[in-house]
């Protein structure tokens, strides 16, 4: 008897909190695949102006040293991100959200649109240098954040922008499903030295407390959830699992075969 009222209770929950004909679930899935989609774009960020510290702006800076032995693991740290960028956004891809009035890429466009006329006027910094100065005033990581936000649902909804896109990635995912092993040894690879850079920044902060700072919690957690996601993604497989709307071979753009 309990265990119908319990059945009852959570098909009204669920029945009660819908969007169209979206369930509460397939919310909170599609929230989570756009904050991974999110974390992949903010490493990638954090490691930009920290290369751009490491190589140009400071002389004979050693990033978190000793415990980060080489400034250009962050490059590493980087190519994860953006490799986890794939399948963040398939996860986010197989679920059939449908779209509130426009698609989630023009929304994405007005944000980062918005983002970039806010950065031009109303902060001391160039659109251009946004992710390279060392400058962490609210302002300037406001116009961060939108420029980020804006280009996690572009990202999220890239197929939909042009069908030569999604032909494009249809192409990608099939080429790099015959070499799975090696992207999937490199994911690997990279994720573990961004778990690696997230255990020597909290020993690093863990001695330096003058350094204990919103902006270095912020990118300990960013490489964390980098390295979690890639080791995940790796041992897990993603390659080859996403849905083409198309048939491949139907939707290959012209100079492109299987």
């Amino acid at each position: 008897m309990q265990t119908k009222q319990a059945l009852a209770f959570y098909s009204g929950f669920t029945r009660y909190f819908r969007v169209g004909n979206m369930g509460v679930w397939t919310i909170c899935k599609k929230i989570f695949s756009l904050a991974l989609l999110f974390n992949c774009l903010l490493t990638i960020a954090y490691s930009i102006g920290i290369l751009a510290g490491f190589y140009w702006i400071y002389h004979d800076w050693h990033p978190y040293a000793p415990y980060v032995v080489n400034g250009n693991l962050f490059w590493i740290a980087a190519a994860a991100g953006f490799i986890n960028i794939f399948p963040s956004a398939f996860v986010g891809r197989k679920l059939h959200t449908g779209r509130f009035l426009w698609h989630h890429y023009f929304y994405g466009l007005i944000v980062m649109a918005a983002a970039v006329i806010y950065v031009t006027f109303f902060t001391p910094v160039n659109m251009l240098n946004l992710f390279f100065v060392n400058d962490v005033s609210v302002s300037v990581n406001v116009g961060r954040f939108f420029v980020l936000g804006g280009l996690t649902l572009l990202l999220d909804d890239l197929p939909d922008l042009a069908k030569v896109l999604e032909r494009s990635l249809n192409w990608l995912d099939q080429k790099a499903t015959t070499a799975k092993k090696p992207i999937y040894a490199l994911q690997l690879a990279t994720g573990l030295v961004s778990l690696y850079l997230f255990v020597a920044i909290l020993l690093f902060l863990n001695v330096n407390h003058g350094w204990i700072t919103v902006a270095n919690c912020i990118l300990a957690g960013t490489t964390f959830l980098t390295g979690l996601c890639s080791t995940v993604f790796a041992f897990r497989g993603w390659l080859g699992k996403k849905e083409h709307k198309t048939p491949v071979a139907a939707a290959l753009p012209s100079g492109m075969s299987v």
